[in-house]
């Protein structure tokens, strides 16, 4: 049969053009659209064998083949599929974007059971972005006769006649050269090819063979020989019973899927029918990644759509504050665009993420309740991840977050819940006390915690940076206000000790001001406080800013503000220094006045883990004092 050179049947060569060079933007995406292609051919037989008595399928012998020949620079890929006509051919793939596949399954839409993977007649074509030339062979089961379909790429075509005893295609690719920009021998190498197919393709339900060689040793000397080796494992474990699958097989997939090196602490699975209908595989890691808290670190879900990976990593399937689970989503609802590779309609996305989150929520409340110490062990490595959550979201996520969250107790330095904590409150109790600073012992130390321990209230000890700004987005949990134990508003004595306080404060008032001139905008007043037990002083913070927040602010890289919180120096009015510094005043001592008041100051500034502005100043009043 002569070869006739043909035209693609479209409007401009540009499309082709587009075609190979703009819609794909990862080149070893062609042999996922090639294997998709010849799994829907081989489910068109099949399902011809079901509805035409005089087609007969063994549904074992059902294949796809794999093959390279790096002498020739070729990469075959075959299926026993229900093959093309010269028609066919001429249709399928001398028209571009015209689908056979979406022909087939607008003429069969009554099949529920139809699960045909391609649609937009372009995957095929992405074949031309490795290779100068493509051989198409193939034999239709209603023909006698096969055809090979030839192109080099826009210049057109040839069809002609070709010898191909059974039915089915079988691809040829023609790899170019390689360049500075693009190395093509990978296509060449068995272990790439292999990785390749586990990766996009592993869950196509028919076997990918390829003929692979091996080392053995016979006789004491080494022989090269082939073995034909299954790729894919066909069977996602995910479509399978709940009960057949076992939990190390679940801890297997894990860390070889997502390169973890330890099982998962929480393992997932769902399967929703709705709206947009999915199934879903998720872990939780047992440890965070070493780039987790990174901007290196990339979120997302892996994203299949009939078994096909279609994204390795889809970041919208995920809140941010649950960008620490690993794991998949399979979904034939998801609507694609023509590449495949990316999402077409956000609110399919956002309905799974939405319910995702449900889930996701619901299993770690769980693990909280019934696994305490494996959540401990879960929040120590992703708990500052959920309390960010709630602060991005300036606190509109504390119902989804909140009951999620631990903080030491002062009861017995051990992790506990908000709601815990409302559980253990005392009967008249309507504030949720709290105190910051870099560690559990440092905040035992402030003499504002242990006033109110004595008054045996409990205490949330925060050491995380963004402690205190959850609290602050978060206003207040179950109808309960949060309170810095450093706050000027914290206050735990009776009327009469309030009222007697504040009676001494009105007689000094003239004593604090002049305190008040020595450390000028330093602090906004000095006053007495029942806050302290045994020190003599402390600064307390009024405002929104408290002095730990006054800490982390001015830590962050490029801040160009210099915060600076508003603090109340307080002096303990049952402390021998309130008597010291009456009796300066009185004998109208101001040099010395002014020598303790700044010593108090910068005691003050210690307790607080607040830099010292002059500490030369300081260390010379020191010693002055300490000789006479």
């Amino acid at each position: 049969m002569t070869k006739l050179k043909k035209q693609f049947k479209a409007e401009s060569k540009k499309l082709l053009d587009m075609m190979i060079n703009s819609i794909y933007t990862n080149k070893e995406i062609f042999l996922r659209e090639l294997i998709s292609n010849a799994s829907d051919a081989i489910d068109k037989l099949y399902y011809r064998s079901l509805t035409d008595k005089k087609v007969s399928v063994n549904k074992d012998e059902l294949e796809i083949r794999v093959s390279i020949d790096k002498e020739n620079r070729t990469l075959t890929i075959s299926d026993n599929g229900i093959g093309m006509t010269e028609e066919e051919l001429e249709e399928n793939l001398g028209t571009i974007a015209k689908s056979g596949s979406e022909l087939f399954k607008q003429n069969n839409d009554k099949e529920k059971d139809i699960s045909i993977i391609g649609q937009f007649g372009v995957g095929f074509y992405s074949s031309f972005m490795v290779s100068d030339k493509v051989e198409v062979t193939s034999k239709s089961i209603d023909s006698e006769k096969s055809y090979k379909w030839v192109s080099t790429g826009v210049s057109g075509y040839t069809i002609e006649e070709a010898e191909k005893k059974n039915n089915g295609t079988e691809i040829v690719l023609y790899l170019k050269k390689s360049t500075d920009e693009n190395n093509y021998e990978e296509f060449l190498e068995e272990y790439n090819i292999e990785m390749l197919i586990r990766k996009y393709s592993d869950y196509i339900h028919y076997p990918i063979k390829m003929l692979i060689e091996k080392t053995e040793k016979k006789d004491d000397k080494e022989e090269k020989v082939s073995e034909d080796k299954t790729l894919n494992s066909m069977i996602p474990i995910w479509k399978k019973n709940t009960n057949e699958v076992k939990e190390e097989e679940y801890n297997d997939f894990y860390t070889d899927k997502f390169y973890d090196y330890e099982k998962p602490i929480k393992v997932i699975r769902s399967n929703v029918e709705g709206r947009c209908s999915y199934t879903s595989l998720l872990f939780i890691p047992s440890h965070a990644p070493f780039d987790y808290y990174s901007k290196e670190y990339e979120k997302g879900l892996q994203l299949y759509s009939k078994g096909v990976l279609i994204m390795d990593k889809c970041s919208e399937l995920l809140p941010d504050y649950f960008s620490f689970v690993k794991g998949l989503v399979d979904s034939e609802d998801i609507s694609l665009n023509v590449s495949r590779e990316t999402l077409q309609e956000n609110y399919q996305i956002e309905l799974i993420e939405k319910s995702l989150e449900t889930k996701i929520k619901k299993e770690l409340e769980n693990m909280l309740k019934e696994n305490r110490e494996d959540y401990e062990k879960f929040f120590k490595d992703f708990g500052m991840q959920l309390k960010y959550g709630v602060y991005s979201s300036y606190g509109n996520k504390k119902d989804v977050l909140g009951d999620l969250l631990l903080f030491t107790s002062s009861k017995d330095k051990k992790y506990t819940t908000l709601k815990e904590y409302v559980e253990r409150m005392k009967e008249n109790q309507s504030t949720i006390y709290y105190a910051c600073g870099e560690s559990i012992d440092k905040i035992d130390l402030l003499p504002q915690v242990e006033s109110v321990k004595e008054k045996d209230y409990e205490i949330l000890y925060l050491t995380d940076y963004m402690d205190e700004f959850v609290f602050k987005t978060m206003m207040e949990y179950d109808g309960k206000n949060f309170m810095n134990v450093s706050d000027e508003k914290m206050d735990l004595d009776s009327e009469e000790e309030k009222e007697e306080l504040k009676k001494n404060n009105e007689k000094n008032s003239k004593l604090f001001d002049e305190m008040k001139s020595y450390l000028k905008e330093n602090v906004s007043s000095v006053r007495f406080t029942h806050k302290l037990k045994n020190h003599p002083v402390c600064l307390t913070s009024k405002g929104e800013v408290s002095t730990e927040m006054e800490k982390v602010l001015n830590s962050m890289p490029n801040n160009m503000n210099n915060v600076k919180a508003e603090t109340i120096l307080e002096i303990n009015e049952n402390h021998p220094i309130s008597k010291k510094l009456e009796e300066l005043y009185k004998e109208k001592n101001k040099e010395e006045l002014e020598k303790y008041t700044k010593i108090l100051y910068q005691e003050a500034r210690l307790i607080e883990g607040l830099p010292i502005e002059n500490p030369t100043e300081l260390t010379n009043l020191v010693c002055e004092l300490i000789s006479k």
